[in-house]
């Protein structure tokens, strides 16, 4: 199982680790929406010059804003934890671009997902489906800076090679 080795990996981890105190507020004074996307995690925050504490960092399927769970964490890390900027990162190659939203309902359906709940809702909405990764950067920029309940503050994105780690400015809201 897979639990058995994370806690066997943490057994280890914990041996050789320092631990250290750090405050829960972002020492960057940043908020990061980026994708769940497997291939970023320990790339994105060196390939954006993070350190552990420098940033909120939310993540989910595409970077984008369904619903409101995303602008829920982003009003989190201004209001509550002093984030003063919100950077959203788009990838290339990202599997929500194009991703099919009725391969996806066979697929719901095929695990045993009632066809009644699935139609209650609109799955390429529901799902975060979009067609172009600069695109999809800047519609979630719009958004989030268009949301009754963010701030006026920066909010940039860009986009990252998935292969190089390679940014490139979307939208500078400098």
């Amino acid at each position: 199982m897979m639990l058995d080795e994370i806690l066997a990996k943490n057994v280890e981890f914990v041996k050789d680790f320092e631990g250290e105190e750090l405050s829960h507020h972002p020492q960057k004074k940043l908020a990061v929406l980026a994708c769940m996307d497997c291939r970023l995690s320990g790339f994105l925050e060196p390939a954006l010059g993070l350190e552990r504490g420098d940033a909120k960092i939310i993540r989910n399927a595409g970077n984008t804003i369904v619903g409101e769970d995303a602008i829920r964490s982003i009003a989190a890390a201004i209001f509550s934890l002093g984030a003063e900027e919100v950077l959203v990162v788009g990838h290339t190659e990202c599997g929500m671009a194009g991703s099919d939203p009725e391969a996806l309902r066979q697929k719901m359906i095929d695990g045993g997902i009632d066809e009644a709940e699935i139609e209650k809702v609109d799955l390429k909405a529901w799902s975060g489906v979009f067609d172009d990764e600069k695109e999809n950067v800047i519609e979630t920029v719009e958004t989030i800076r268009n949301h009754p309940l963010i701030p006026d503050v920066p909010i940039h994105g860009v986009l990252l090679d998935i292969v190089s780690g390679e940014l490139e400015v979307v939208v500078d809201d400098r």
